[in-house]
C-alpha cells in the first residue's frame, strides 16, 4: 500500500493541475487550492486545536447529561442494585475528590498570584531605589564665589 496520497499540500504535478482548473473555472477554488498548497500542512494542528475545543464543549454536555441520568432523567440504572449502590458510592467519592483539586487548584493559582505580585513589587522596588540613587542631587555647590557668596563673580569682575 502506498502512504503517498496524491493530493497533499505540496508542489505536485496533481496540485498545480488543480490550482489551474480551479482558477479557470471558478477563481476562489484556485485560491483555496494555493492556499492549500502553502499552509496545508499546518491543517493537522489546526484540526487538532479544532478537535479539543470541540471535546471541552462537548465534554460539558456529557457531564450534563451525567447529572440529568443520576436524577433519574435517564437509564442510569443496570438492574444490579448493588452495583448501582457501588456505581453511585464512587461517583460521590469521585466527585468530592474533584471537588477537593479544585479548591486546591484556585489555592494554588491564589497563591502564584501573590508570589507574582511580591516579585514584581521587589522589582519595583529595586527599579526605584536605584532610579533614586542614580538621580539624586549632589553636594557639590559651585555657586558661591570668594566676594560674599553672591553670584558666580564671572560678571563682577
Amino acid at each position: 500500500m502506498n502512504t503517498s496520497a496524491l493530493i497533499r499540500p505540496a508542489w505536485t504535478p496533481a496540485t498545480i493541475a488543480l490550482m489551474v482548473i480551479g482558477f479557470m473555472v471558478f477563481w476562489p477554488l484556485g485560491f483555496a487550492m494555493l492556499a492549500y498548497i502553502i499552509w496545508g500542512d499546518r491543517l493537522d494542528g489546526f484540526k487538532r486545536d479544532v478537535n479539543r475545543a470541540t471535546d471541552g464543549i462537548f465534554a460539558g454536555c456529557r457531564r450534563g447529561s451525567d447529572k440529568a441520568s443520576r436524577w433519574g432523567h435517564g437509564s442510569a440504572r443496570t438492574g444490579n442494585v448493588a452495583f448501582d449502590d457501588w456505581r453511585e458510592k464512587e461517583l460521590e467519592r469521585l466527585n468530592e475528590e474533584r471537588r477537593k483539586l479544585d479548591e486546591m487548584l484556585t489555592q494554588f493559582d491564589e497563591y502564584a498570584r501573590e508570589l507574582r505580585r511580591a516579585k514584581d513589587q521587589d522589582e519595583f522596588d529595586r527599579f526605584m531605589a536605584n532610579r533614586n540613587k542614580s538621580t539624586a542631587p549632589t553636594t557639590t555647590d559651585t555657586t558661591t564665589t570668594k566676594r560674599g557668596g553672591k553670584g558666580s563673580g564671572l560678571l563682577d569682575d
